[in-house]
């Protein structure tokens, strides 16, 4: 006789467990054998300490190297301007000529007067000789000797008077011809022959601007000048003397001035406005390629600074605080993020001050697939031992 035994719902859940815990322990035994995941491979780059320059990049603006606002200095009408407008003129070139007819006359009236003068202290003096003579022997009394004398005195100062009456006339038949003061680039003409002009009036006639060389005005805040001393006094910058300090320029379309200027010289006052110093440099410009007014970023070193790093620009990131942060490889080949202090960037690498120590390693690549305290591998170095 056979007997059938149904299994009940308990010894099926007893079975099913045993069955699932041999799996699992299969799975963990395949897992073991194949080993942890290899460690992540980035490449670095090693910090060397080394002497920068410190180039600052400043705003400025071009301005005149001489600039001369013509006024005339007689009234009259104007007869011809001879000069083109925006053209280059030379110092004492003719620019305008103002009717001379009045001013002839006056010194010709002048000269005229001159003459009459000497003609009268001729006479005063021949006079004044004779009766010095004749008094000696009491032929005139002194009264008439005092006189005369007094009279040859009064000539002279007639002629003196009459010389500066003649050179006044001269100066004033002089100024009919207005001339360029400085050699330059004429402006916009304010007045046409025909115009009338007065002495020293408020309106200039025409401005003559002197673009070559030319000048920069630069503009530096006076904190960064507080550091640069300090950086000095530290002996952490070594300073450059004024005049070889190069200074290259930005134009307003982003290119750079083919010529190279050199700094003239710094304010030495701080502008209460803006808080900054104002630095000028002096440029070459012999094409006409700058003119006033226009804006440019100017490149200027002012020292050399020895404690500092350059990191590639791959390297810094920055963490949301916006501080720049890097990721440094340990000698365990341990991940460890850094703080540093990137001051400005230097053609593909930035300029690191602090945070970071010369033989260092920093990550260049691969910075995606690490994470802070992960092991990595070096690219060209060889793998860490895995750990049994």
């Amino acid at each position: 006789m056979q007997i059938h035994l149904r299994p009940t719902p308990v010894v099926l859940a007893v079975a099913l467990s045993a069955v699932m815990l041999t799996a699992c322990g299969k799975g963990q035994t395949q897992q073991g054998a194949a080993g942890a995941p290899p460690a992540p491979q980035v490449a670095v780059f090693e910090v060397q300490s080394e002497p920068v320059p410190l180039v600052l990049e400043l705003p400025g603006r071009t301005a005149p190297y001489l600039i001369a606002e013509v006024r005339p200095q007689v009234t009259g009408i104007v007869k011809q301007r001879p000069f083109r407008e925006g053209s280059e003129v030379k110092a004492g070139e003719l620019l305008y000529q103002i009717d001379p007819a009045t001013y002839q006359a006056a010194y010709d009236s002048a000269e005229a007067g001159l003459a009459r003068a000497e003609a009268n202290l001729f006479a005063a003096r021949l006079k004044a000789e004779r009766f010095a003579g004749l008094v000696q022997i009491e032929a005139v009394s002194k009264q008439a000797n005092d006189e005369a004398q007094a009279a040859f005195k009064l000539a002279e100062a007639e002629v003196a008077s009459a010389r500066a009456a003649l050179a006044k006339a001269k100066v004033d038949l002089a100024f009919t011809r207005v001339s360029a003061p400085i050699p330059g680039r004429a402006g916009r003409s304010e007045v046409t022959p025909g115009a009338l002009v007065t002495a020293n009036q408020e309106r200039a006639l025409v401005t003559i601007q002197q673009l070559d060389p030319i000048y920069v005005d630069l503009t530096q805040s006076s904190a960064e000048l507080l550091k640069l001393r300090r950086d000095l006094e530290a002996g952490r910058v070594q300073r450059k003397t004024a005049d070889s300090v190069p200074v290259r320029l930005l134009l307003e379309d982003g290119s750079e001035y083919a010529a190279a200027g050199k700094l003239a010289f710094s304010e030495v006052s701080v502008d209460p406005a803006t808080g900054s110093v104002t630095l000028r440099a002096v440029f070459p410009n012999p094409d006409g390629v700058l003119l006033p007014g226009m804006y440019v970023r100017a490149r200027l070193e002012q020292g050399v600074s020895s404690d500092v790093v350059l990191v590639p620009h791959a390297a810094v990131s920055r963490d949301p605080r916006g501080n720049a942060t890097v990721m440094v490889v340990d000698g365990e080949n341990k991940v460890e993020a850094r703080v540093v202090k990137a001051e400005r960037s230097l053609g593909d690498k930035w300029v690191v001050s602090e945070g970071l120590a010369p033989g260092e390693r920093v990550i260049v690549e691969g910075l995606q697939r690490v994470r802070p305290g992960a092991q990595v591998q070096v690219a060209g170095a060889p793998a860490p031992a895995a750990a049994n």
